[in-house]
């Protein structure tokens, strides 16, 4: 069962700002991590309702929660939290990790 890393993005003040530092250094750093299956990077159009206001959503999925696990260990990883927290992104970022609910959906014969 595949396993999901979230790292939800406050707006920024200077979203362009960011997005240049995210889209051009970060982003190239995550996507070394070993076993990183699918990065998958959502832009908020419109916040309905909550607090606060999210500018970007990551999701990283991963082929398991072993292979999570291990990918954290890895230096790659290290690297991108080391330059997240080099340009103030982890300031904006609330992360978590999360499984799919249920069996999802069936695969075909």
């Amino acid at each position: 069962m595949t396993v999901s890393y979230f790292a939800l993005y406050q707006t920024p003040d200077d979203p362009a700002e960011f997005d240049e530092k995210y889209f051009g250094t970060h982003v190239p750093l995550v996507e070394k991590t070993p076993g990183l299956v699918e990065n998958r990077v959502h832009r908020v159009l419109r916040q309905f309702v909550g607090k606060p206001a999210y500018h970007l959503i990551a999701e990283l999925v991963f082929e398991s929660p072993e292979a999570m696990k291990a990918a954290f260990a890895s230096p790659e990883w290290t690297a991108s939290g080391k330059n997240l927290e080099e340009w103030g992104g982890m300031e904006l970022a609330t992360m978590f990790s999360a499984e799919p609910h249920g069996p999802g959906p069936a695969t075909p014969s």
